[in-house]
């Protein structure tokens, strides 16, 4: 299997256009990137699931504001989680 993401919800709240949703990696796969659906990316937060120890913490591999259809994390192999956006624009 490799890195894979789901968008579980998008709204749009305010001015601003928030989603989240989940990310998995096979076995020896060490993140990717993820479209959260929206042109611009100011935030996003990477939360780790699946385990009650990890052997490191997921990291955002981009500089902030960056473009929301590829937002490239990084993570340890294996290691699943959830992600939480915040951004503007509406690009799918």
């Amino acid at each position: 299997m490799t890195f894979a993401y789901t968008v579980t919800k998008r709204m749009i709240v305010g001015d601003s256009v928030v989603a989240y949703g989940t990310y998995t990696n096979g076995v020896s796969d060490t993140g990717g990137d993820i479209n959260t659906q929206m042109d611009v990316c100011d935030y996003i937060k990477l939360s780790d699931s699946g385990s009650s120890a990890v052997a490191a913490c997921a990291v955002v591999n981009e500089t902030f504001p960056c473009a929301g259809h590829a937002v490239t994390i990084v993570t340890a192999a294996n290691q699943d989680g959830l992600w939480y956006a915040v951004g503007r624009g509406v690009g799918y």
